[in-house]
């Protein structure tokens, strides 16, 4: 009796074929976040029999499924947003990549579907992006946003771990999020309901069940002239127990005078589990404690209680909120409509961002863009 051994998702099997028919890049003022795509596609299937097949890089196309796959009924669904920069010398370089695709495994695991290598998953990244070079627009604000994706795919109604998958690559020309206009700060609207996450669910993850939900509320606030909406934890019914998760799909960052000690103090959200561990809030943690602590500086994860907020404003101690993530690096917060009020959230009339934003996007900008050299820069 033979038995059969899963394959691993191996690089050395990568089969590519390029296009006959590049398509022509869009000019910088055209592009719009994630409505154009590059030539390519990287795919890779996955069997829970057989394992890992080849890895295929090959013409973009359209995705056939059963209507009948996992992905449509019961999400079983992860993904990444990364982005791939030019430098000044024209070289390509990702930022960070070994987090996205650790976090990437993470959410597979707990969404019960297939994990993979990294190591191979990162040089096929790397692989794919060397393909699609020409399509890393050049400038400041400018990138190739990259989504590694994985889904289930047996065509099966049973709630179950699905038997088959499909990991794929695509990418999107990115131009300044903000445009040629600059940053531009944003108010929100804090909502204890709908709650984005809760404890012991899965908003530590980036699965696609977690996006969705979040719409309706968004464009609530929207309608109502907020920018976004501030996700809470706690009792509604007992203000003082509010605290603040995310905002939007940011992690959501805080810089104010500390009452006790009087100093200048960085706050943000724990990684409880109901908080995706963003790279860029991670970077920013780690840039902040290296720079700013010997400077007076104290930088802390803990919850951050609405009523906290609202007092260090009304104090005058509130320096600046913002918004951290892939998309914008930084979006400064203006304020932010709570329990019947609304909070200043420390930005003088016609400033746009605050000190400690501007410089924590400068920072990551810097080693993003090549200006600082930085182990975190990964030349493709």
């Amino acid at each position: 009796m033979s038995t059969t051994t899963a394959q691993g998702l191996d690089f050395s099997r990568l089969v590519i074929t390029k296009t006959d028919s590049p398509k022509p890049l869009l000019p910088s003022d055209k592009l719009q976040f994630g409505r154009s795509f590059t030539d390519h596609i990287l795919t890779a299937e996955w069997d829970s029999q057989t394992g890992w097949a080849a890895p295929v890089i090959e013409p973009y196309k359209a995705l056939t499924l059963d209507p009948a796959a996992s992905v449509f009924h019961y999400a079983f669904c992860c993904f990444e947003g990364m982005k791939a920069y030019k430098d000044a010398d024209g070289r390509v370089r990702l930022f960070r990549p070994e987090k996205n695709i650790q976090r990437l495994n993470d959410s597979a695991a707990r969404v019960a579907l297939p994990t993979f290598d990294e190591d191979v998953v990162l040089k096929l990244l790397s692989e794919y992006t060397k393909l699609e070079s020409r399509w890393v627009p050049e400038g400041r604000g400018f990138a190739l946003y990259l989504r590694p994706t994985l889904v289930g795919t047996s065509p099966d109604l049973s709630v179950s771990r699905p038997g088959s998958a499909l990991l794929y690559v695509i990418a999107s020309p990115v131009g300044n999020y903000f445009g040629s206009s600059g940053v531009k700060a944003i108010s929100l609207q804090a909502a204890s309901s709908p709650v984005r996450a809760w404890p012991g669910g899965a908003g530590n993850k980036k699965v696609g069940g977690n996006y969705a939900p979040t719409i309706v509320a968004t464009e609530q606030a929207t309608h109502q002239g907020w920018q976004q909406v501030l996700w809470l934890l706690g009792d509604p019914a007992v203000p003082e127990e509010q605290y603040m998760t995310e905002c939007g799909t940011m992690n959501l960052f805080v810089a104010w005078i500390n009452p006790e000690t009087k100093s200048k103090e960085l706050l943000t959200a724990p990684l409880d589990g109901t908080i995706l561990p963003g790279i860029t809030r991670d970077s920013i943690l780690a840039l902040a404690r290296e720079r700013l602590v010997p400077q007076g500086w104290t930088v802390t994860e803990r919850r951050v209680y609405m009523h906290e907020v609202k007092t260090a404003s009304e104090q005058g101690r509130l320096l600046e909120v913002f918004g951290s993530g892939t998309a914008l690096v930084v979006s400064p917060i203006r304020s932010i409509s709570w329990n019947g009020g609304v909070i200043d959230c420390g930005l003088p009339e016609g400033q746009e961002i605050g000190d400690f934003a501007r410089t924590a996007k400068n920072w990551l900008e810097d080693i993003q863009y090549g200006v600082d050299e930085h182990p975190w820069s990964v030349v493709v």
